[in-house]
């Protein structure tokens, strides 16, 4: 059986961003040390506001996987980073299913704390397009995870011929009117985006060990 190589890391976002995938399993906990809102790879940086960012103290950094903008705020959310080499058995060449193993390991590790959570299998969330593209947690992805319909966990992906990285995170405080003002006009109002994101009604340190626990299955 393959086996993981589980680490927590502390820091900036930016930096982590940048390194690199090597092409062996690891799962990695990873926390940041200030304010950040990270940009989809090709997401343009015309979409954040520049002078609100700068007023919150805000960095604005970009990640090399896809999608739309994330917040991150320190102590405020779960990420797992997850890296599989070419060839692994979880490793799927069909972009479109890669990411439901990904989504898997969350809904029964939320499971196993009694969050009854389930993954969707949707390409893309067709009600709310405009602000999916821009804003990450308002569009329902392949493998993403939902909670009483709302959003839970977002996944972002990126591979290349030697290692996918897939980046998953959920979030334990949703501030819509933080990511409302982040963002340039025209610009949806944080009422609209509130009930779209669920967070976890459980204590990190948790979520983390049943996290770290379901790998073994996988």
């Amino acid at each position: 059986m393959n086996r993981w190589r589980v680490r927590e890391t502390f820091g900036d976002a930016a930096t982590f961003h940048a390194r690199g995938a090597e092409p062996a399993r690891s799962a990695t906990f990873v926390a940041v040390s200030t304010r950040t809102l990270v940009l989809g790879s090709a997401q343009p940086d015309t979409d954040v506001d520049r002078r609100v960012a700068d007023a919150l103290a805000i960095n604005v950094v970009r990640r090399r996987s896809g999608g739309g903008a994330v917040l991150l705020m320190p102590g405020e959310f779960i990420w797992l980073d997850l890296v599989v080499p070419a060839g692994d058995v979880l490793w799927v060449d069909d972009i479109g299913r890669s990411m439901l193993w990904v989504g898997e390991l969350w809904q029964r590790a939320l499971a196993a704390v009694g969050v009854t959570a389930e993954v969707s299998t949707t390409v893309a969330d067709s009600a709310t397009p405009s602000w999916a593209r821009r804003i990450c947690f308002t569009g329902v992805g392949n493998g993403e995870v939902l909670l009483a319909g709302r959003k839970l966990v977002g996944v972002s992906q990126r591979r290349t011929r030697s290692a996918a990285r897939f980046q998953s995170l959920c979030h334990l405080r949703w501030r819509p009117e933080v990511v409302v003002a982040l963002m340039a006009a025209p610009r949806p109002v944080a009422a609209e985006l509130a009930p779209m994101v669920a967070c976890v009604p459980v204590p990190a340190a948790e979520i983390c060990a049943a996290l770290q626990a379901q790998l073994e299955n996988f």
